[in-house]
């Protein structure tokens, strides 16, 4: 495997037969987070993964409860559930099914998921979404559920995180579509996702995939960032970071162009994000999949920002999503912006039907 002297790695270029194993060793050298085995730090005898012993991520199965199903996605379920008393979500992976899957399309899962884990148990912030645990698929796995116990196939795993009850951020969007949202409101949103991006990115960790269904509230409306399963830990060389990654709509030029990208292409997606925070409308409605990338890198296309729009948002807006890598602020000084805004004389977008004689959309936009 590909190493950095001090840490990076490119977690696509790891060897699979020993995945647990790498990932585990270079994973902890590279977050400074990650807990130190004094006693083993100058072998590696510290860094083995010992598949006999239960991984601090591994959560006991028996403590499970799988209730209804929350969501549905190409490879599984995520359904709510109770572990330790605690109100969970239960992300289920399914790999393999009916022997539809060939072994590398199985190994690649596995790749993908173990991944996930191991990025996601070592972030402790309150903008992102508590890691509980998880369970690699095995013969033995036996879950509980509201109907009794059942025993998993071995192509099943599953992660467990908090349960959020105010869902997806998108959701929250969609529902205020007409009324808009308070520009305190606003802001607020915007904070909690910036702050959560600036941490990750304070543990080298590119997202990838920044959009508002990644991003859940819990019953304060606070926002809490999800989903890692693209995440990467950021190379030193941008040329080791290419290829198509994250959503149409929400991805920098240079990704859609394949051209290397580092964590700049998460404070593109971020502008995106709060643009459509504040119009709680959806970017480029009248483009289809194949056009927004001949429009966004070619033709330099932005979404519309309304003209009721303060200019001390708009102007992050715009920062965060120049066509240029460089000239886009890093996260924390995103943070810097939008703590300086002042909330207290509003400025939130204007509702459809109170838009009389505010010139914000020519005609009605939105999902």
């Amino acid at each position: 495997m590909n190493e950095k002297n001090d840490g990076f790695m490119r977690a696509d270029q790891i060897d699979l037969k020993n995945i647990d194993e790498q990932l585990e060793r270079h994973f902890n050298k590279a977050l400074p987070t990650a807990h130190n085995d004094d006693s083993n730090s100058g072998t590696d005898d510290g860094a083995v993964f010992n598949k006999n012993q239960r991984q601090e991520w591994e959560i006991d199965p028996s403590n499970l409860i799988i209730k209804s199903v929350i969501a549905r996605g190409t490879f599984g379920t995520v359904h709510r559930g109770v572990y330790d008393a605690q109100d969970v979500a239960v992300k289920m992976l399914d790999w393999g099914e009916e022997g539809h899957r060939t072994e590398a399309e199985i190994a690649a899962l596995r790749s993908a998921f173990t991944h996930e884990v191991v990025v996601w148990h070592k972030l402790d912030h309150p903008n992102v979404t508590k890691f509980i645990g998880a369970t690699i698929g095995s013969s033995e796995l036996q879950l509980q559920t509201e109907n009794g116990v059942i025993s998993m196939p071995s192509n099943i795993c599953c992660v467990v995180v908090e349960y959020l009850p105010g869902g997806a951020l998108k959701s929250f969007l969609i529902k205020n579509r007409r009324r808009k949202l308070a520009f305190k409101i606003v802001v607020q949103l915007a904070l909690d996702m910036a702050r959560g991006l600036n941490y990750l990115h304070s543990q080298k960790i590119v997202h990838r995939d920044v959009k508002t269904e990644n991003m859940l509230l819990d019953k304060t409306r606070t926002v809490k960032i999800a989903d890692f399963g693209v995440a990467r830990i950021e190379a030193l060389n941008p040329n080791d970071m290419t290829g198509e990654t994250g959503t149409l709509g929400y991805m920098a030029p240079e990704v859609l162009n394949g051209n290397p990208y580092n964590r700049k292409c998460d404070v593109y997606s971020f502008g995106i994000c709060l643009w459509e925070i504040y119009c709680c409308d959806m970017p480029y409605p009248d483009l289809s999949f194949s056009e927004i990338t001949s429009a966004v890198v070619r033709q330099n296309v932005r979404p519309e920002i309304p003209k009721c729009c303060p200019s001390s948002l708009a102007n992050v807006m715009k920062r965060c999503w120049d066509a240029n890598p460089d000239k886009r602020p890093e996260m924390d000084e995103v943070v810097a912006m939008l703590e300086a805004i002042d909330t207290s004389k509003g400025g939130g977008m204007i509702p459809f039907d109170q838009q009389h004689g505010c010139l914000c959309f020519g005609k009605r936009r939105g999902p």
